[in-house]
């Protein structure tokens, strides 16, 4: 209706990850900005092109646009059940696959040629170079990584250094008027209880498995993720505890009964190359031991690479003990000796970091395998010492979108959060009173 009538179609597109992150974040940032599009919340006003800002008391609010307000999960619809912990909480609240919107099933380039689309990306910030053309078309960012590329007016641009994008989305919801946080979107927020049989505990699940349950241990909580946590459950007291929550979206996030190999090998891809070869490297949310004893799990490598013209492949494992730590080991794949040689000296001898590699018995000839001794170095880390290593073979490669398409990587536990960066100094309490002023409607700087 809203394209017959030629009115605007405003998106709000996770990444191409389509974790339980950037799928909660879309859900429930649309749902926000669709309950204010009319004006009815007092203090709030859209912009042309559909940016959300608040209003300053006593000033005009201008009329709001009729726009749609579609949420976009950013893969295609077949690729859906590979996001285990997202198709778990979904289908545990009674939300069908089939009412989600996917990016095959909506023509973005299509609408944007129309004049009829705006876009809000949330956590990611730069489009894929697929999608270069629709940059004009986005008109806010929400993200907590770190900002690649500056934007300018009219796009509103919200980086922060957060454990979870779902945590920058709870703050927006919270500055908005009370009522807006209604029961279905804390319900998504928090990974709620479905009701009788219902086998999700209630809880913060999606800022909770972003930050490994609040643990600083793990290194991706902050402050802000805590608050506002601490004021999800206060506004919603029934919620249980914690663990319970983040124990069950973990355990289906590792659920990968009934994946194929070249489905877990899929799960969590990036694309690295040179002018000579082209390299994968997956996550797997399994232990590389069980992994590496999968049936026909040789083959299953061979057909992988060769079906995709990759040269080689790193797949990194990552699994978690009752203690949530987290145990990481790798193992590199390639039937080019040389090529498999090369990669597997530039991590043993990686000194920035050292990866700590412990070298493990191997059932496979083309396959070396190791025991990372440094957990904290995720796939972020240790992509340039690959990188550098295919530099030494020729010329290095661009940004792993512009080789092959595929899904980028799941930022819950494989890639790492931007905490690596530094962050200045916050205090707790601080945080939990500027938060609080927010869901108050106060503005940050006023006196108590």
């Amino acid at each position: 209706d809203h394209i017959r009538q030629h009115q605007e179609i405003h998106v709000v597109m996770g990444n191409e990850a389509c974790d339980l992150d950037s799928t909660v974040s879309a859900l429930a940032l649309a749902y926000f900005l669709a309950q204010v599009r009319l004006g009815h919340w007092p203090g709030v006003w859209r912009w042309p092109g559909g940016r959300l800002t608040g209003v300053t008391p006593g000033l005009q609010s201008s009329p709001a646009p009729r726009a749609a307000f579609v949420p976009v999960l950013n893969i295609p619809r077949a690729d859906f059940a590979l996001r285990t912990e997202t198709t778990f909480l979904l289908r545990d609240r009674g939300i069908p696959a089939a009412s989600l919107i996917f990016r095959d099933e909506i023509d973005l380039g299509g609408l944007h040629h129309a004049g009829l689309l705006s876009l809000t990306l949330v956590d990611h910030h730069v489009l894929p170079g697929a999608d270069a053309a629709l940059e004009e078309a986005v008109v806010e960012v929400l993200d907590h990584r770190p900002l690649e590329r500056a934007r300018g007016p009219p796009c509103q641009v919200t980086v922060e250094p957060v454990g979870s994008c779902a945590t920058l989305v709870t703050e927006r919801i919270l500055q908005g008027p009370p009522g807006v946080l209604d029961r279905t979107t804390a319900a998504l927020l928090h990974g709620e209880h479905g009701g009788p049989g219902c086998t999700l505990a209630p809880g913060d699940g999606t800022i909770l498995l972003d930050c490994i349950n609040l643990s600083p241990a793990a290194g991706k909580v902050t402050p802000r993720d805590v608050a506002c946590v601490s004021l999800l459950e206060e506004r919603f007291p029934e919620l249980p505890a914690r663990d319970a929550v983040f124990g069950a979206l973990q355990a289906a996030k590792f659920d990968v009964t009934g994946l194929t190999t070249e489905q877990m090998l899929r799960k969590d891809l990036k694309v690295i190359s040179n002018d000579e070869v082209v390299v994968a490297i997956s996550g797997i949310f399994e232990d590389l031991e069980t992994f590496l004893l999968r049936p026909g799990l040789l083959q299953d490598l061979e057909a992988f690479c060769q079906g995709r013209g990759y040269a080689g492949l790193v797949a990194m494992t990552v699994f978690f003990n009752e203690h949530h730590e987290p145990t990481r080991k790798l193992a590199v794949y390639s039937q080019q000796e040389p090529l498999r040689g090369t990669l597997c000296r530039a991590l043993e001898e990686a000194t920035t970091p050292s990866l700590l590699l412990q070298l493990l018995p191997s059932p496979w000839a083309s396959v070396a395998a190791y025991a990372q001794g440094n957990a904290v170095a995720t796939r972020k880390k240790v992509l340039p010492i690959l990188r550098a290593a295919l530099g030494g073979l020729g010329a290095a490669g661009g940004p792993e979108e512009e080789v092959v398409p595929p899904p980028t990587p799941m930022n819950s536990l494989v890639e790492e959060c931007p905490l690596a960066q530094a962050v200045p100094p916050l205090c707790p309490q601080d945080v939990l009173e500027r938060v609080s002023r927010i869901a108050a409607g106060q503005p940050p700087g006023s006196p108590k």
